[in-house]
């Protein structure tokens, strides 16, 4: 049997494990009165299915080397166990309650950061070379050969587009009274926080070190792909369900239709994104996407907190 076809029965059967529990968690939305089941379904629509099928065409011939995972079912179960209680309970938990209880906001942003790039990156990184694994694969940047440029121009203006029209991110920008001066810093400054903060600690720990994993373990690029976006969208329920409020999107006092808002509306990011990661191996076009998506709607915040 070829590594193919050897490779396709997991990737369907994860293919049908993702649409269950995504279309489970909409459904679960719309069935509890919850409006975002239809953003799920807007979400889906754009970046699970349009934007994941234009990814997939122009990463056409990227030539990305395959990332070696020595020990899959001992890698895959210690970074998953990693996740589960360092990640879920001490970070989630406790770490960012403690973070978001600093009062002076520059500081807390500061602290944020620090945390978060050392939850995601450092630990991990560490955890990786005790189990005898290799770290340099994981920060290729890809910059030749894996269609990066074009992938990062277009996808990112069309995010940047889609953001624009169907978020209030502008009015938000433009309600802080902020001038072309503040702006000229403010963007590019925006960028680069939001690549780290956002960008490059999530896509390093769930692209970086569980995809490869998880995708060994299964035998199929495919299924790492498919069940990394579910527990990509499943890891943002905590912090939601415990440091959220009502002018939260997706909180709730039920924390089944917060777990469904994560999976129904995230784990469709977290499939773009993975494909991405998938078909070109470079952190760096992951990272500065997923920094795109989050860089309109938090620009209003950072302003506010830097300006």
């Amino acid at each position: 049997m070829s590594a193919a076809a050897h490779g396709r029965g997991p990737a369907i059967a994860a293919g049908f494990v993702f649409a269950a529990l995504w279309g489970g968690s909409t459904y679960y939305l719309f069935a509890n009165g919850n409006e975002d089941w239809f953003t799920a379904v807007l979400v889906m629509l754009i970046f699970g299915i349009a934007l994941s099928g234009l990814a997939w065409l122009l990463t056409r011939g990227a030539a990305a080397p395959a990332i070696e995972v020595k020990r899959p079912a001992l890698e895959s179960g210690a970074v998953l166990a990693y996740l589960a209680i360092v990640y879920a309970v001490l970070f989630l938990g406790y770490g960012m309650t403690w973070a978001r209880s600093i009062a002076e906001p520059q500081t807390q942003e500061v602290v944020v950061l620090a945390l978060k790039l050392a939850v995601h990156v450092v630990l991990p990184a560490l955890l990786l070379l005790a189990l005898g694994a290799r770290i340099a694969p994981l920060l290729q940047a890809g910059l030749s050969g894996r269609k990066f440029w074009r992938t990062l121009i277009v996808l990112g203006l069309i995010i940047l587009g889609l953001l624009a029209v169907i978020s209030p991110s502008l009015r938000n920008i433009a309600a802080t009274g902020a001038g072309i001066e503040v702006l000229a810093w403010a963007a590019p400054a925006t960028m680069l926080w939001m690549s780290l903060e956002a960008g490059l600690t999530e896509e390093f720990l769930f692209r970086g070190v569980l995809q490869p994993r998880l995708g060994a373990f299964l035998r199929s690029g495919v299924a790492g792909v498919f069940i990394t976006s579910i527990l990509f969208g499943v890891a943002h329920a905590p912090g939601l369900f415990f440091r959220g409020g009502p002018e939260v999107d997706g909180w709730s006092t039920d924390p089944l239709q917060v777990i469904a808002y994560t999976i129904a509306v995230l784990a469709p990011m977290g499939l773009l994104f993975g494909l991405i990661y998938a078909r070109t191996k470079s952190l760096l076009l992951v990272v500065l996407l997923h920094a795109l998506v989050d860089v309109l709607p938090n620009m209003s915040e950072f302003i506010s907190i830097w300006a």
